[in-house]
């Protein structure tokens, strides 16, 4: 898809949330539906880079996703840092370890890629419950409840200011999709898909494989880290049940309903896949099987997600 395409789709999307609040900016439980969109939009955009461009099978985003939602709160609470200035550092930091945690990868392929990143996932949540992460300041099982809201030449947003709390993460959340859009149109996101479809051949031609997988590691995890700290500081409050396997899943079904690797399929499969979400929570234990369902029967409808509808019409018209 060319990029006009994509910031035409972009913009439609973003403009379209940024005129709801006009409607229901009185309605707390709408607006907090429409800001959990724009956060996990940038989640399931920067986890579909990696894996449906990069062609890299990494289990680990929701992992980054909690070390940068829990890295600026411990800046924030136990070091006094403002809290701007917290959530960026907390993306660099998640960026690092991205980056860390990309070294072993990048001699292993396919499975076993996966295997690594999931367990640094599983094994995220015993660490941050136990002594050292008590130590460094994570709250242990009871988690972080005393997270600062963001605040901005002393304006506070937070959940008591909903709708200019959702105009600032849209900007956020906009700001880190155009990134993604940028860095797939770029020579950056041709040296993916090269690597991708052909890895020796790409390597023939002067890509390096190493460069440019531990480039996309710490990309996508500073924007996952990144999108992690604002989440904290809005919701006020961490838990370690981020880490359970609800949150993947679901983020994994945002991706297969925009369409893995058809940016920015993501975004419009974390917009769907969170009304959904909402809109079946009167199933109670069966809203998670009746998802599922959907999945199934979307996946074999439209193997490329929603965003294939475009492609072939975009195909259609190019060849006419």
């Amino acid at each position: 898809m060319r990029l006009k395409q994509m910031a035409t789709i972009i913009g439609i999307i973003y403009g379209v949330l940024a005129i709801l609040p006009i409607f229901v900016g009185d309605v707390p439980f709408i607006m907090n539906i429409l800001i959990m969109c724009l956060i996990w939009a940038v989640v399931a955009s920067s986890w579909d880079v990696i894996m449906g461009f990069a062609g890299i099978f990494s289990f680990g985003q929701v992992a980054f996703f909690v070390m940068g939602a829990y890295c600026s709160a411990i800046l924030s609470i136990h070091h006094n840092i403002p809290v701007v200035l917290a959530i960026v550092l907390a993306g660099f930091f998640t960026a690092a370890m991205g980056a860390l945690i990309a070294l072993p990868c990048l001699r292993l392929a396919g499975p076993y890629v996966a295997l690594v990143t999931f367990g640094v996932h599983m094994a995220l949540q015993p660490l941050l419950k136990g002594e050292i992460g008590i130590a460094l300041g994570t709250g242990g099982a009871s988690g972080l409840l005393t997270i600062p809201p963001i605040s901005i030449l002393g304006y506070t947003f937070g959940v008591d200011n909903m709708v200019p709390t959702f105009y600032l993460i849209l900007m956020i959340s906009l700001a880190c999709v155009l990134t993604i859009m940028v860095m797939i149109k770029s020579y950056w996101g041709l040296a993916f898909l090269a690597l991708k479809d052909s890895e020796p051949f790409a390597m023939s031609l002067g890509i390096s494989a190493f460069k440019y997988k531990l480039m996309v590691f710490a990309l996508t995890s500073f924007l996952t880290g990144l999108i992690g700290g604002v989440y904290g500081h809005f919701y006020g409050m961490l838990s370690v049940r981020m880490l359970d396997l609800d949150l993947f899943s679901i983020l994994m079904i945002m991706i297969l309903v925009g369409g893995l690797g058809h940016f920015p399929g993501a975004v419009i499969g974390s917009v769907l896949v969170v009304i959904a979400s909402e809109l079946m929570s009167p199933l109670g234990v069966y809203r998670a099987v009746t998802m599922g369902a959907l999945v199934v029967v979307l996946v074999l409808a439209l193997p490329d997600g929603v965003m294939g509808i475009f492609s072939k019409r975009t195909n259609h018209v190019e060849s006419a």
